[in-house]
């Protein structure tokens, strides 16, 4: 695997997934490729009672590859980036998103399929889509079924960034450490004391039923905003126009159709 590390912990019964790209783990179709092979691989595994995400360096993750959103790319994107989503659902395996930094985009929105998410004070949290003319589908199910619609639509409709403070009042963040040290000792203690006594299979039994409607919505809402993506928004000239004109570092004007 290219950019993604998996590791072992805690008598095998952890799965630690760091994102790894060199810079800001933007999730593109590499690194998208090697969690597709990451989830295959734990599938099989009985004995992992519960999966982590974190980032390598200072961030968590910049977002899903931009130069990957254009309109003869994202069909083909979109498909392996929901595709993730499908599998963290399939695989029913608690998850904890451990977040410093920038956590934007798709990098908010992986987080957000986990049933945990711990940030140190030097998290940041947004998803931007809407200031390059486009939008966010797993965030558009996930947010309103996490934190509700008002507080999901304040999100999604200003591209606004929260701190770890703010997530965490927002409902998004389930405690804020001072930083990366504290935030791993206080969650290796918690892994300890919250989830490694219990039995693997039972905590698989376990999600799917809390997860049961949070699943079905996923699974029917996530094609359908796939599809308004691919082939309405990105038949506007606007959402072309921002996502040129960020690959071209320039400001977007808008036609506004």
């Amino acid at each position: 695997m290219e950019k993604i590390k998996l590791e072992f912990t805690h008598n095998e019964a952890v799965a630690k997934i760091t994102l790894d790209d060199g810079k800001g783990n933007v999730l593109d179709s590499v690194m998208m490729n090697d969690l597709h092979s990451v989830f295959g691989e734990l599938k099989s595994n009985n004995n992992v009672k519960l999966i982590t995400f974190e980032g390598a360096g200072k961030h968590f993750s910049f977002g899903a590859s931009v130069a990957e959103h254009t309109k003869e790319q994202a069909p083909k994107m979109l498909e392996s980036f929901h595709k993730l989503f499908y599998e963290i659902i399939d695989l029913s395996i608690p998850t904890v998103a451990k977040i410093s930094g920038q956590c934007l985009g798709g990098g908010l929105e992986l987080a957000l399929a986990c049933n945990f998410l711990f940030a140190d004070k030097t998290a940041k949290l947004g998803q931007p889509e809407i200031i390059l003319g486009v939008f966010a589908p797993p965030a558009s199910v996930l947010l309103p079924l996490k934190i509700g619609s008002a507080k999901a639509e304040e999100i999604l409709l200003t591209g606004k960034t929260l701190s770890a403070e703010e997530a965490k009042t927002f409902g998004i963040i389930n405690e804020v450490y001072e930083d990366r040290q504290a935030l791993d000792t206080a969650l290796d203690e918690w892994f300890n004391n919250n989830i490694i006594p219990k039995s693997a299979s039972s905590l698989r039994f376990a999600v799917r039923a809390a997860r049961m409607k949070f699943n079905e919505t996923v699974k029917t809402m996530l094609p359908k905003l796939e599809q308004l993506y691919t082939n309405e928004l990105m038949e506007t000239g606007d959402a072309n126009e921002g996502i040129n004109a960020f690959l071209e570092k320039r400001q977007a004007v808008w036609m506004n159709c």
